[in-house]
């Protein structure tokens, strides 16, 4: 593991809930059948929170409108990509992502939701349990999910 806060790329992740469930797309670009909570890396003058909207814009078509921020990590939580990842993404340069999460309420409805946008990372989506969630993750990404879920979970009432 490097230890180099510029070997890791600043990233946001959103935990979207709905009556107690959460969204988790699975990944077009990956041959795995892995799912994930949407997420994405904060661009140059962006603040995380703005980083977090746009990339939930971004992949799912949800608008500000249909979601509230009910919670934000106080800490930053990394994960390390696969060796044979790491030259592969985002052109080598990190080893892989150091992500402030937050957890957003969704008010709309599944007609909301539109993964077919401008740039699609979801072949499909679909609401699932914490622990369906856990169980579907690439194994790098699982400890992240169980530490975020874990801090989450005592304010959110998770299924």
């Amino acid at each position: 593991m490097i230890e180099n806060d510029l070997a890791y790329r600043p990233c946001v992740g959103i935990v979207l809930i709905k009556k107690g469930k959460i969204f988790a797309g699975q990944r077009l670009d990956y041959k795995s059948s892995a799912w994930q909570m949407p997420q994405g890396g904060i661009e140059d003058n962006e603040s995380p929170k703005d980083a977090a909207f746009r990339e939930l814009k971004e992949e799912t078509g949800i608008k500000k409108k249909h979601i509230k921020i009910i919670l934000e990590s106080k800490n930053w939580l990394r994960y390390d990509l696969p060796e044979e990842l790491i030259s592969k993404l985002w052109n080598g340069k990190f080893v892989g992502q150091k992500q402030k999460w937050f957890a957003m309420e969704f008010f709309g409805s599944d007609t909301d939701i539109n993964i077919n946008t401008k740039f699609p990372e979801f072949s499909q989506w679909k609401w699932m349990t914490a622990d369906q969630l856990i169980n579907s993750i690439v194994p790098f990404k699982k400890n992240v999910y169980k530490k975020i879920l874990t801090k989450f979970s005592a304010k959110l009432e998770l299924r």
